[in-house]
């Protein structure tokens, strides 16, 4: 019987687990430098917006619809208040105001039912944040870590994706559009 030496057992473990590491990578920020139309929060996200979106599960159903309104505003140390009010296809209200204040080129933001802050940031037509969001769901509440990507694809609309994970598992998705009036 041959004796495969630890270290080539390493390597190999290597060459096998780096591929699966890569794919895991998702884009960078940086990736959106230079697409057009350009997405500037404090430019876009200014009055009255509208957004209209799903609710997915893990396997990609649907399970619930919603509309939203947001009020957006900036003060004059560039401080942003989006007031954001939805209403769920079940019938269910739900209010979040999200404080964003300029940090690093980026914004720091926060809102009353997230736990951990999230950092905005922007390059061409895209914004990244990554926040943890505390849902309730069957009667309990959970910290879900919120992956959400904003893409402009005209000078009224925004696309939004949102990734939710638990524990690393993926639990759902948010999927929405947002238009300026």
């Amino acid at each position: 019987m041959a004796v495969i030496h630890p270290a080539r057992r390493v390597y190999g473990l290597l060459f096998l687990v780096l591929p699966f590491l890569a794919a895991c990578s998702g884009p960078a920020i940086n990736d959106y430098a230079g697409q057009e139309p350009e997405l500037v929060p404090s430019e876009f996200f200014q009055g009255e917006l509208t957004a209209r979106g799903v609710v997915k599960n893990r396997s990609g159903e649907v399970i619930r619809h919603f509309d939203a309104t947001i009020d957006a505003s900036w003060d004059e140390d560039g401080v942003g208040t989006l007031d954001e009010v939805f209403t769920y296809s079940d019938g269910e209200t739900d209010t979040r105001v999200w404080t964003l204040e300029p940090r690093d080129g980026g914004y720091h933001a926060t809102a009353g039912d997230v736990t951990e802050p999230g950092f905005m940031e922007f390059e061409g037509n895209a914004i990244h944040m990554n926040y943890v969001l505390e849902v309730s769901f069957g009667g309990s509440t959970y910290n879900v870590r919120m992956d959400d990507w904003m893409y402009r694809v005209t000078e009224d609309t925004v696309i939004n994706e949102t990734e939710m994970t638990w524990w690393g598992f993926r639990v759902g998705e948010v999927v929405l559009v947002i238009q300026r009036q």
